[in-house]
């Protein structure tokens, strides 16, 4: 009877996360893991819940203050997972292969095969406060309200979506969209400071914002948070009509893409 292979050792990768500078290292997948993933394919929530265990079963070295499976998802934020997410890609697949591109110029689909490596791109947070910043965000068109912006962790986004995932009006796009949204004030003319900071309190009030007011929250969540992170980019050439463009690969896409090709 089989029970294991005797003094085998996985392939390892440290990553260093981009927002909250940590360093763990991830081993490959294996076979077993593989095909648990490709099980969990239910809801966005249980995808993502899966998707972060996954992660965290395959990490081998973590930092000191990551004790439990709950202190990862609380010191963890969502482009950090994107860092895991590259480096546990890295290690068990190393090439993107069949990525279909269509061709801006054209419009026809071609496929490219590359080192997961050579598309990697990191920009680093400036300094360690990320999971303690808070910022204000004067809304233009709706005065006298102010929106506190935050960079969600891991913990948020699953809490969201268990939480407001069966709400009629809050469709995952949109828990999406106000994670990162602490909460909301205004100042009325007369009386007190009114504060909106549940979950379901600040979807309702993020739905009955003007378009520029939203996209002012967005600019300046990328600029303040969202720019910190990993991408995979690269220059393609297209095969039909030889246009040259930059091409940004979805990371959890082709994860997932691969997860099922083999």
């Amino acid at each position: 009877m089989f029970t294991s292979f005797v003094d085998l050792k996985y392939p390892e990768y440290e990553v260093i996360t981009p927002q909250t500078h940590d360093s763990y290292h991830t081993k490959t997948l294996n076979v077993q893991e593989e095909e648990r993933l490709k099980a969990s394919f239910l809801t966005p929530s249980k995808i993502t819940e899966h998707l972060n265990k996954c992660i965290y079963d395959s990490l081998v070295k973590k930092p000191a203050k990551i004790k439990t499976y709950e202190d990862f998802l609380k010191n963890v934020t969502l482009k950090d997972r994107d860092a895991l997410l590259y480096g546990l890609y890295h290690i068990t697949y190393e090439d993107i292969r069949n990525y279909e591109i269509k061709c801006g110029n054209c419009g026809k689909n071609y496929q490219i095969t590359i080192k997961a490596s050579e598309t990697f791109n990191s920009l680093s947070y400036p300094n360690k406060d990320v999971l303690k910043k808070k910022v204000e965000v004067k809304l233009p068109v709706s005065k006298g309200v102010t929106a506190i912006i935050k960079q969600p962790t891991m913990f948020e986004e699953l809490l969201a979506f268990k939480t407001l995932g069966s709400q009629p009006n809050a469709n995952v796009d949109i828990i999406t969209e106000t994670l990162v949204i602490h909460e909301f004030k205004q100042l009325p003319e007369n009386g007190d400071v009114l504060v909106w900071n549940e979950p379901g309190e600040i979807i309702d009030a993020y739905l009955t914002l003007p378009s520029r007011d939203k996209r002012e929250i967005h600019s300046i969540y990328r600029k303040t948070f969202g720019k910190y992170g990993v991408a995979l980019k690269m220059k393609s050439t297209c095969i039909h009509c030889g246009q040259e463009e930059d091409v940004d690969l979805d990371l959890v896409q082709n994860f997932f893409r691969m997860v099922y090709s083999v």
